[in-house]
């Protein structure tokens, strides 16, 4: 009975394993996305301005108002509120979003920023990048869907920027706020085309700022300094990403969403909730790093000179009544003698986390951890390196679908000599069914006689009970790995397989309980059970079958009910994953197959050959 047992606890534990995934990941992403849904119904966009930036360090100068009712609270530097932008009414309120963020676009001059990549808009005033769109990704697959905005200026309705400058140590020295008139070299901003400001204080000092952008997300930011005054100034380079309001989250233990960060070889990653608990934030010196927020998809992050040495932060406020999140550095402070320059280059990414993109700007400016961006998580060394082979497929077969099949495929070869000898031994123990049911007619009342003559029958027949557990063993790690890339990855985002299966990073949109679609009627999620789900579990009842039955009753209609069980557990994880699981079975119903005939086992009621 012990083979029975093993198999059970085996199976049991990847049911365990399942139901947690759908009860902590999928319940929660259920509920946090009908939450949403119902706030975009009844959300008033009428709210007070978005802005302001993270509490300063104690003992800091004072900031210069930014002139738009905003918090201008700098690293460094000690926050002054503006009066609060007056409530807007009710007739504000019905306006939509997209008309109040260009509405707030048109408040000041702005110079367009374009690549083939991304489009928006630098403010020829102030000191923010605060106008992103991602053109190659859409909200939805709908053909009208908007591009993703990332970047929104402060006035629109969730404001979310990133901003550079200097804080002084003397009281007294002007530098550059958002309300600075910068004299502007150039008309755009692109590839091969910076855009260089230029403004100079009250005391004759010239600060300068050049901003670049490569051909995808990278921006590069050179603020220099002269001192053309008669008395020595010390100022401390500093940047921020800052977001108005808590996001949507999907609220999964294995992605993280939310401030993140870098900070002397360790990563660290904050959630929103956690940290609006700190009242003082997470501050670290690190040399080398970055520092940022991060969605599922998208992160805009702050990646100071790897070789400076600088102070991280990551910190949640209030700012008239409305959460706000920072990310933010202050390098060290350089005193800059009359007649003297410094020049400081740091760096913004702002745009979406492609897995090769992220890993070549690891690589090309030498940044600590950058990869990490991506949430590969505790099976970091195997989901990875799955992703590139995944990849590796795409680029040959054109299709993400068809990727997983040959990866599938792969990884049965690698496998095939564990599985072979696994299905081998489950054979013999097929083919043993007749005996193991005379020797329990024979010893059914004396358990413990009962499992010693079955002991004796696996060692005379060189059989391995705990055998059978090990295909479903070995299969686990790579399941999780799997799911995980299917899941953190952009590149699976909206990428099609064929017929009804449009986005293989998402559930089987169809299910039986509407007979796919021809009944106008739309089934609750648990009732979601698609044409992959049913395929896997009529997979899994075949693959069942081929396998030694249990001899206990008991135990057989356990078994019997698993691959329903599992078709509602499997149902509402990613169409890729099913797909994987679907075609794993298939795969492995025809090696056990052909061992079984090899070995004259019978098969489907047939009788044992000679």
């Amino acid at each position: 009975m012990s083979d029975q047992r093993n198999m059970i606890i085996a199976i049991a534990l990847s049911v365990l394993v399942l139901l947690g995934f759908q009860y902590f990941y999928e319940a929660p992403r259920i509920g946090d996305e009908q939450q949403r849904i119902q706030q975009q119904q009844g959300e008033q966009l009428a709210q007070s301005s978005p802005d302001g930036t993270a509490p300063a360090p104690d003992g800091a100068a004072p900031a210069a108002s930014d002139g738009a009712g905003e918090a201008s609270q700098i690293p460094g530097q000690a926050p002054i509120v503006d009066p609060a932008i007056p409530s807007l009414t009710a007739a504000h309120a019905r306006v939509s979003q997209l008309a109040q963020r260009e509405a707030a676009l048109g408040k000041v001059a702005r110079a367009p920023i374009v690549n083939p990549r991304l489009k928006g808009s630098l403010p020829l005033i102030g000191r923010r990048i605060d106008d992103l769109v991602l053109i190659d990704y859409k909200e939805t697959l709908e053909d009208d869907s908007p591009s993703i905005t990332l970047f929104s200026p402060v006035g629109s309705t969730k404001a979310y920027y990133a901003a550079f400058g200097w804080s002084p140590a003397e009281r007294g020295v002007g530098v550059p706020d958002d309300e600075t008139v910068w004299k502007v070299d150039g008309d755009t901003l692109g590839p091969d085309r910076p855009l260089t400001l230029t403004w100079t204080n009250d005391q004759g000092v010239v600060f300068t700022r050049r901003y670049e952008v490569d051909e995808n997300y990278l921006f590069t930011v050179t603020q220099s300094v002269r001192n053309s005054s008669n008395q020595e100034v010390t100022l401390s380079p500093w940047g921020y990403v800052n977001r108005a309001g808590t996001p949507d989250t999907l609220g999964f233990y294995i992605l993280h969403e939310g401030p993140i960060a870098v900070l002397d070889g360790i990563l660290r990653e904050e959630d929103y909730d956690d940290l609006q608990e700190a009242p003082d934030g997470i501050s670290q010196i690190s040399t080398g790093g970055w520092i940022g927020i991060t969605d599922k998809f998208w992160l805009a992050a702050l990646i100071p000179d790897q070789k400076s040495r600088f102070t991280g932060t990551l910190r949640h406020y209030l700012h008239k009544n409305q959460d706000r999140y920072q990310a933010n550095y202050l390098g060290q402070a350089t005193t800059l003698p009359p007649g003297e320059r410094i020049e400081v280059t740091n760096r913004l990414f702002a745009g979406a986390k492609e897995v090769k993109l992220i890993d070549a700007y690891e690589e090309a400016h030498q940044i600590t951890l950058f990869d990490r961006a991506i949430d590969f998580g505790w099976f970091y060394y195997l989901t990875k390196p799955l992703f590139y082979v995944i990849d590796f497929f795409f680029n040959l077969l054109g299709n993400f679908g068809l990727a997983i099949l040959l990866l599938t495929v792969c990884i049965k070869l690698v496998f095939f000599p564990l599985a072979n000898k696994a299905y081998k031994s489950m054979s013999k123990m097929k083919a043993l069914q007749p005996e193991m049911m005379r020797l329990k007619e024979r010893y059914g009342d004396d358990r413990q006689k009962l499992n010693q003559e079955m002991m004796g029958l696996y060692k005379k027949e060189k059989v391995n009970p705990a055998s059978g557990c090990l295909p479903i063993v070995i299969q686990i790690p790579v399941f999780f790995a799997l799911y995980k890339v299917l899941f953190v990855t952009i590149e699976m985002r909206h990428a099609p397989f064929y017929g009804w299966i449009e986005d293989l990073s998402v559930q089987d949109p169809t299910t039986i309980f509407n007979l796919f679609g021809l009944i106008p009627w739309s089934p609750p999620h648990f009732l979601m059970i698609g044409i992959w789900p049913l395929l896997m579990g009529l997979s899994m009842f075949a693959q069942q079958k081929l396998n030694p039955q249990p001899t206990d009753p008991i135990q057989a209609k356990v078994f019997l009910f698993m691959p329903i069980i599992f078709t509602f557990i499997l149902a509402p994880f990613p169409a890729g994953l099913v797909i994987y699981w679907t075609w794993n079975n298939l795969l492995s119903i025809a090696q056990q197959y052909v061992i079984m005939r090899r070995m004259g086992v019978p098969i489907g009621g047939g009788k044992k050959k000679t």
